[in-house]
């Protein structure tokens, strides 16, 4: 199913066809490095996370991570979406990409139609974003997208702290308290 659409992307659900692409993105140098190992070694590994947590999530919370694809030839190049954790008081933004297509605009551009999904289609009043301390890359992008910075603390489970960020979409788009038509250089 199709969440949103851009100029360049489609924003899908993912499925046990995106095994391949979900095996090479989790396990990439800086998706280990600032979101975390999630041990998905195998084709069997990536099919199984994709069916208990992303399908999951949909069926759960009407909500999740979406394979973001280019439209031109259906290639995925990265995940945006929402996630629920039981440590925020709501969903929070997440995005991850294929290194070959960081520094090229798609994190913000399917960022950007993530967060619209998610106030029209949704009706989330605020989401909230996390960030290693380091990761000044998604830093950039976040405060592009109009989060503001509330605090750093460690997560449940985690021993690296985050920065921890929030954004009001009850704020119409291009709004000064909202920067969904901001433009210039994103990357995960």
């Amino acid at each position: 199913m199709t969440i949103a659409t851009t100029a360049r992307t489609e924003l899908r659900e993912l499925t046990a066809d995106d095994a391949p692409f979900i095996l090479d993105l989790l396990n990439q140098p800086s998706f280990l490095r600032f979101i975390g190992d999630r041990e998905v070694r195998t084709l069997e590994d990536s099919a199984h996370r994709i069916e208990t947590r992303f399908r999951a999530s949909y069926r759960e919370n009407g909500f999740g991570s979406y394979a973001v694809v280019l439209r031109d030839t259906g290639v995925p190049i990265g995940i945006c979406g929402f996630v629920r954790r039981e440590s925020l008081p709501m969903a929070d933004l997440g995005f991850a990409f294929l290194p070959q297509y960081e520094g090229r605009g798609y994190a913000h551009e399917a960022a950007v139609a993530t967060l619209g999904y998610g106030r029209s289609q949704l009706g989330l009043p605020q989401v909230m974003a996390i960030a290693q301390l380091d990761n000044w890359r998604s830093h950039r992008l976040l405060a592009r997208l109009g989060f503001q910075q509330m605090d750093t603390r460690t997560m449940p489970g985690d021993a690296v702290p985050v920065a921890v960020f929030a954004l009001d979409l009850s704020q119409p788009p291009g709004s000064p308290r909202s920067s969904d038509d901001a433009t210039g250089h994103e990357d995960t």
